[in-house]
């Protein structure tokens, strides 16, 4: 079952406050950025956030899942109607997160 787009824009919404938020549809489902760095994905509209220490200590009794088989487990957000905690779980996740790195131009066939 492929997530709606309601539900992807009510998610994105609820974050906001985060910073940059966007979405793009990838494999039939959908992976939420901040600030160009993937923060987590939408699946069957089921919001999976990338784990990490301190977005976990944000959540201490959250789920855990994988939003497709053989993913790296994400905090399963059962609720995203708390705006002022979502966007705190999204703002400590980014800061933790790598940059995205930069893709290199290849180089041009002679």
């Amino acid at each position: 079952m492929a997530s709606s787009l309601d539900f992807v824009e009510y998610v994105c919404d609820q974050i906001s406050g985060a910073g940059g938020i966007s979405y793009r549809k990838m494999f039939g489902e959908f992976t939420v950025y901040c600030d160009k760095k993937v923060i987590g994905l939408i699946c069957d509209n089921q919001f999976f956030v990338k784990k990490t220490e301190k977005g976990a200590a944000l959540l201490p009794n959250c789920e855990e899942g994988e939003p497709y088989p053989g993913a790296k487990p994400c905090l399963v957000i059962d609720s995203v109607d708390d705006r002022e905690l979502m966007t705190a779980l999204i703002q400590a996740t980014y800061k933790e997160l790598p940059a995205p790195k930069t893709k290199k131009k290849k180089a041009a066939e002679q």
